[in-house]
């Protein structure tokens, strides 16, 4: 053979050989390399109403570091407001390494967050640095007694932000910029009382976390106060970061204990006492989630919650004596959401709702109790992205023809004239939005199943591409190479008349002649969706290796899942969680069974996490003949031990509703498991306790059914901590799927 000819071929054989390794996944590629990273925009703050933004942007002359740029928003020009040799601290050779920042009103000064760590899920306490851009003086906050990384959620006070308000280990204290002199607002702060911030579950549940607000007028300080004397601590064990194992207390409420006692302060920003708001109710009985200042100062309009979560009083208190009133009412038979979307207008009488009160979820303008509705009658709004009041618009989320996707509006603030979606028309998939304060322009980021995120600068509402900030090319070429399936959707009819959308993802070379083992992906709880037109991320490649192995993949959204299809279909769970929704997907897999002669009734295989953890227990446990394999990570066996806040919203109090409770939990029906289980928690998780699988693991031995475990030392409940942590869950679950449902069609 000619040497030529030896070369082609090799040469044949190298472009094949690279060809299969891009067209199949595997675990190294999708969780131990970089290749399907996706790009991210940089960090941006909308500057000047919307007409410019500003943005992190690598230091030429200090590199590895950030100056902070001004971007005109329709030009793109770009021009330094603070290099990053401004922000290079006294007797220092390196700047600050920006990890966020905020802008006095007047943008005379910045104040740089850097040095963080993380509290619970997040990094919420760190060090504060404030630059002055006039005299380029940085001074570092807190004072000499302020320990590394420990002051939460600075503030400029309103106008030219002379002043920094900020929480250090659970006490509020004002900053004066000029002179240093720092003035506590609270002095009561320990472990137990805890004064601008808040414990564990309102975090997890509430997403409180900066618990203090300047007053319009900069003249005081509202704050929240919570003791959580009487709240028990839980003890997770570290076994493996010393020789000798020690605890780590965390406040955690368990359902049917009582909630933290809440209760909010008025004080004058320069100090003296605190003025507190006379809600009615005990303190330690019901929730304080959200509040505003009136536009006068005078004023706290404050969401006060009773423990079922099923009346939400809106509460009118005075700041200088802590009279109230109630302004507004909205009741439940089922549960309540916290409002976000929750603001005054200009004429400092009306105020902004969202309500399900007329089977929908709507927006409204409130003003004395006369309610206008804002959004369309018959269909859910998702989200507010703008109250644009200057020119009379809401723009809010939403889907109504399909439940899967999420699109952009825009409708008169007012309530009249009709209702236009800005989201292109050619675009199916889903959208989300920033958008600039002036409602000219907004950060629009845009994905569907299976194809990664763009992210643009737009204008509105003709919705033209300004800027591309993220095009993802590198990483849509790669998922491109891959040998595989579309997502196709699909709904499913259950014998009551209710629909449920689902979707499948096909193995490659398939058949419709033969039979295929199903892998269905669950959640199924009030919390997410599952069935979502939107990239999928490392979830999604995982599936699609899947699928190449041989696998259909399936997911079914239940009823009580969030999806914008009516109160009746959100709400219709409570009281049963794990219960209706089991049911839902039990019905669903045998519909799909008679839908597809292609798939195999005697391999159906669920996994999920956290609440899809649950479920993967529920359908083992109460529908032992249909589901062969399941894999449940960090579940909650028993509703019973998850914390108050949540598992008392969708099964309330388990003293008044003991049934609820019985009847959810999976451990309760541990001892009709058939199939093959596998099991997955780790020790560190604070959020759903290692304790959950150690009390049905002694179930499942009580009932003699033998399972697979496996435990991850000290990780929470993501499970993502510690070298080679994700790849190894992800074998575990893959190896065992092979083992106990076998691949291919037949």
């Amino acid at each position: 053979m000619k040497r030529s000819t030896i070369l082609f071929l090799v040469f044949l054989f190298t472009i094949k050989l690279s060809y299969s390794q891009s067209s199949q996944l595997s675990l190294e590629r999708i969780f131990s390399s970089a290749e399907f990273y996706s790009d991210r925009s940089k960090s941006l703050r909308w500057f000047d109403g919307g007409d410019a933004y500003t943005t992190l942007e690598n230091s030429t002359t200090h590199p590895g570091f950030f100056d902070i740029v001004r971007n005109d928003t329709r030009s793109g020009e770009q021009r330094v407001l603070v290099p990053s040799a401004w922000l290079v601290p006294s007797g220092q050779r390196s700047p600050l390494r920006i990890e966020g920042y905020d802008w006095s009103d007047d943008k005379s000064k910045v104040l740089i967050y850097t040095n963080s760590r993380r509290v619970w899920r997040v990094n919420t306490r760190g060090d504060y640095w404030v630059l002055d851009l006039n005299t380029k003086k940085l001074q570092k906050l807190g004072g000499n007694s302020a320990k590394p990384s420990t002051l939460m959620f600075a503030k400029f006070s309103p106008g030219n932000g002379d002043r920094v308000g900020y929480v250090r280990e659970h006490n509020v204290y004002v900053e004066s910029i000029e002179n240093g002199k720092i003035t506590p607002l609270t002095n009561d702060g320990t472990d137990k009382i805890i004064n601008g911030t808040f414990d564990w579950v309102y975090e997890e549940e509430f997403s409180c976390q900066d618990g203090f607000r300047w007053s319009p007028d900069g003249t005081k300080i509202a704050y929240w106060r919570l003791d959580a004397s009487t709240t028990r601590n839980f003890l997770m064990i570290n076994n493996t970061d010393s020789i000798y194992s020690y605890t780590i207390p965390v406040q955690y409420p368990k359902a049917g204990e009582k909630p933290s006692e809440a209760k909010v302060g008025v004080v004058n920003a320069s100090g003296g006492p605190t003025t507190w708001m006379q809600l009615s109710g005990e303190a330690n009985n019901q929730y304080i989630p959200r509040l505003i200042w009136t536009n006068d100062s005078k004023a706290l309009l404050i969401q006060h919650m009773n423990r079922p979560q099923n009346h939400n009083k809106v509460t009118l208190s005075q700041a200088s004596d802590g009279s109230t009133s109630v302004v507004y009412e909205d009741k439940e038979t089922a549960w309540l959401d916290v409002v976000d979307d929750f603001q005054y207008l200009k004429d400092g009488k009306t105020f902004t709702w969202v309500s399900e009160k007329s089977g929908w979820r709507a927006a409204y303008l409130i003003n004395n109790g006369k309610e206008t509705q804002i959004t369309p009658k018959d269909s859910d709004m998702v989200s507010v992205s703008l109250i644009d009041e200057r020119n009379g618009w809401l723009y809010f989320m939403a889907s109504p023809d399909d439940a899967t996707q999420r699109y952009l509006y825009r409708t008169k603030l007012n309530g009249k004239g009709k209702t236009k979606r800005l989201s292109p028309a050619n675009q199916p998939g889903t959208h989300s939005y920033s958008i600039a304060p002036n409602g000219k322009y907004a950060r629009h980021t845009y994905s569907k199943a299976g194809v990664p995120p763009i992210t643009d600068i737009i204008s509105l509402p003709d919705h033209k591409v300004i800027k591309t900030l993220v095009a993802n090319k590198r990483l849509k070429k790669t998922v491109e190479a891959i040998d595989r399936s579309p997502m196709e959707f699909f709904k499913i009819k259950l014998e009551d008349g209710t629909s449920l959308d689902a979707y499948m993802i096909k193995p490659t070379g398939f058949n419709p002649q033969k039979k295929y083992p199903v892998l269905f992906h669950v959640y199924g709880e009030p919390w997410s969706q599952t069935v979502l037109d939107s990239w999928g991320g490392s979830n999604y490649l995982w599936h699609l290796m899947l699928a190449q192995k041989g696998y259909l993949i399936m997911s079914i959204d239940n009823r009580g899942t969030p999806g914008p299809k009516g109160r009746e279909w959100r709400k219709s769970v409570y009281g049963q969680i794990g219960v209706q929704s089991s049911a839902d997907q039990a019905e669903g897999v045998q519909k799909i069974i008679r839908m597809y002669d292609f798939v195999d009734p005697e391999r159906i295989a669920i996994w999920g996490w956290s609440g899809g953890g649950s479920m993967t227990l529920n359908a083992m446990f109460r529908y032992p003949d249909i589901y062969r394999t399941g894999m449940s990570v960090a579940p909650v066996p028993d509703q019973r031990l998850y914390d108050n806040i949540y598992q008392e919203r969708y099964s309330g109090i388990p003293q008044e509703m003991p049934e609820s409770y019985e009847k959810g939990s999976p451990v309760n029906f541990a001892h009709n498991l058939k199939g093959n289980l596998l099991l997955v928690h780790g020790t560190g998780d604070d959020n759903v306790h290692y304790q959950g699988s150690e009390v049905l693991i002694n179930k499942l031995i009580e009932h003699n059914k033998i399972f697979s475990f496996m435990s991850y030392p000290n990780r929470s409940h993501g499970i993502y901590e510690g070298k080679n942590t994700s790849r190894h869950l992800r074998e575990i679950l893959t190896n065992y799927l092979r083992l106990n449902l076998p691949a291919g069609g037949k």
